[in-house]
């Protein structure tokens, strides 16, 4: 497999240059050449496949030579050691698959883990700097995910003051390789300056770096697995495959729209925003003009500029198709707090911020599908 730039000027690289140089000479993300298509026998067997055999076999085709078989295993059985439970939420045709059993408590688990598992494998390489931006969840997740592991430092740059107590701790609280720093900004603002140190090539050839945000391949692509559980499960039980995802920087839905490309086929898409609607106003009026970051009640979100639209874009560029699945709406501040409190009142089930947004898109788009919740609400 090699990768392309979404601006399509720097040349294809295989799938290990594309995880150590996290984004294209170019300034672009990278994206597959081609999407490997399942195959139906497979797809139509899921049930008998062990959530490990499933990761193995949707991510086996991107990783190519880059990994043994061996270690490709060994990295999928280390990274996903937890489950992935699908709830239904009273007696509604709602679902909440539950991406929050990880060590974090947040969905971005999979892909550090995923992403932690190839740099380890490759020890040859030279010593290694992790720079990631984060709105919350990320920045717990890759320090927790490369936390002593040697050869690797980590760097995380984090708004001020405008993440939860419990996210910084997780950022800031662990020390040795992780360290962390509080930006006077926003997410915006702290993404903004991880593209400007990899666009330094001076710096760069100074010293190997690499990024664990969702604009790194090898932290995008294994998200795809709990996509294919839902399937699963969606398939198993009957459940309308309308998938709702709280939607920040755009990688975890941009990943199911990838697994529906190669094969598993869902029947919409809906990107769940909080006030920051840059996305939902472009469907609108086809104009991309992100305004100033608004802070939220689901913070992780906090994004106005999401840097993987532009992989969202490549894919229907490729499939004009994915247009007619795929929609976003936008949920205010006072309905996520009306949402919290009804699904609670009347399912005794209950949802963080984020998980909230989809939660009420869906009560306003059939009342019916399958939301992820991506954080655990305590």
């Amino acid at each position: 497999m090699r990768y392309i730039s979404t601006n399509d000027k720097a040349k294809p690289v295989s799938f290990k240059e594309a995880v150590l140089s996290s984004m294209a000479s170019d300034g672009g993300l990278f994206v597959p050449e081609k999407i490997p298509l399942i195959d139906p026998h497979f797809r139509k067997q899921l049930l008998s496949f062990t959530k490990e055999e499933i990761a193995f076999t949707i991510l086996q085709p991107y990783v190519g030579n880059d990994l043994t078989n061996l270690q490709l295993l060994e990295i999928v059985s280390h990274a996903f050691t937890f489950e992935f439970p699908i709830k239904k939420i009273g007696d509604r045709k709602i679902y909440a698959l539950e991406l929050f059993h990880g060590p974090t408590w947040a969905f971005k688990d999979v892909g550090s883990r995923f992403l932690a598992g190839c740099l380890s494998a490759w020890t040859e390489q030279r010593d290694t700097t992790i720079l990631v931006a984060t709105s919350g969840d990320t920045g717990g997740a890759v320090a927790n995910g490369f936390y002593q592991q040697k050869g690797t430092r980590v760097v995380v740059l984090y708004p001020f003051e405008k993440i939860t107590a419990l996210q910084e701790q997780q950022i800031a609280g662990l020390g040795e390789n992780i360290t962390a720093i509080a930006v006077n900004g926003n997410f915006d603002d702290c993404q903004r300056l991880v593209k400007q140190a990899f666009a330094d090539a001076e710096l760069r050839k100074k010293i190997s770096l690499t990024s664990a945000n969702s604009i790194n391949i090898a932290r995008w692509l294994p998200q795809m697995l709990y996509y294919a559980l839902a399937y699963k499960t969606i398939h198993e039980n009957g459940i309308r495959s309308v998938i709702c995802v709280p939607s920040g920087n755009y990688g975890n839905i941009t990943a199911g729209i990838l697994l529906h490309q190669m094969g598993f086929a869902f029947e919409k898409f809906i990107a769940a925003h909080n006030a920051n609607d840059t996305v939902p106003r472009f469907l609108q009026e086809h104009t991309y003009e992100p305004h100033k970051t608004i802070p939220t009640l689901a913070n992780a979100m906090d994004v106005s500029d999401p840097s993987n639209f532009v992989r969202l874009q490549y894919l229907w560029d490729q499939d004009l198709s994915i247009k007619k699945i795929f929609t976003a709406d936008t949920v205010t501040d006072e309905h996520i707090l009306n949402a919290i409190h009804d699904c609670w009142d009347e399912h005794h089930y209950l949802l963080d911020p984020h998980a909230a947004t989809a939660w009420d898109v869906l009560r306003r788009n059939g009342n019916e599908g399958l939301l992820l919740a991506t954080a655990h609400p305590q």
